[in-house]
């Protein structure tokens, strides 16, 4: 485990980090969720394997500090991740990132160009979405004020995220799974969605195959961005349908090979 002071208060990011080539692959979770998690069997895949990979936790996620004056917008995100990046001397890096930590990553190659040299974004949030009561994800923790959440609403999101999320989303500090979700169900400005047609870098998005077609995804293609659907997954395209996610991400990361 290695570890990162992000902010002047010393908060800390930590990750875990395989060794290997490089450019460094950076891989990020989504809200509530945590690196580790997620990413390790996909980083050590025989066809992603052999580059040094840093599988990162967001502040206020997993094995990171849970700062509660922190604001954890989607910029704040970007910028501490930046700033763990910037230690670990990961400039120019791949990014491959699911959900909310794809919506960080775009901000983060906006905010800070010369960390980015490729993303492939895992059915990321583009744009913002209103608040929903009832629903499990962003939007439906978005729909309660910080004190509803805090004083039981989390609960009533434990019971509509099952057992598979709430494992991990249990690790995430309260008030900052309630503040990213806001903040991403809230989105940026300009949105993330415009943000990515402005980025030059190769990007890849992977969505499941069943959700296609994404909406935008023509103006996404005339941007340049490779819009590729993986076969037989929901939401977590990499724990459903391992040998297809990562088919798709070594393509996208090497589409000479």
């Amino acid at each position: 485990m290695r570890d990162a002071v992000v902010t002047p208060e010393g908060d800390r990011i930590r990750w875990v980090e395989l060794p290997g080539g490089t450019p460094a692959r950076v891989y990020v979770h989504g809200l509530g969720a945590t690196s580790p998690a997620y990413f390790a069997a996909s980083a050590v895949h025989p066809l992603l394997a052999g580059r040094r990979s840093l599988l990162v936790d967001l502040l206020g996620h997993g094995h990171s500090d849970r700062p509660e004056g922190f604001g954890y917008t989607l910029e704040e995100h970007a910028d501490a991740l930046a700033a763990a990046l910037t230690v670990a001397g990961a400039q120019g890096a791949e990014l491959i990132a699911h959900s909310m930590g794809g919506a960080v990553a775009i901000v983060l190659a906006d905010r800070h160009p010369h960390l980015v040299s490729r993303l492939v974004l895992v059915d990321a949030n583009l744009d913002p979405v209103p608040p929903r009561p009832a629903a499990a994800g962003s939007s439906g923790i978005a729909a309660y004020t910080e004190e509803e959440f805090l004083a039981g609403g989390w609960a009533e999101v434990r019971d509509r995220a099952g057992a598979h999320w709430w494992s991990t989303m249990r690790l995430a500090g309260r008030t900052a799974l309630y503040r990213s979700a806001v903040h991403l169900a809230a989105g940026t400005t300009p949105t993330m969605r415009e943000l990515l047609l402005q980025l030059t870098i190769p990007r890849t998005f992977l969505l499941p195959e069943a959700d296609a077609p994404l909406p935008g995804a023509d103006a996404l293609r005339a941007a340049g961005v490779a819009v590729v659907p993986v076969p037989d997954c929901g939401h977590n395209v990499m724990l459903d349908n391992p040998e297809g996610f990562a088919r798709a991400t070594a393509t996208a990361l090497d589409p000479t090979d």
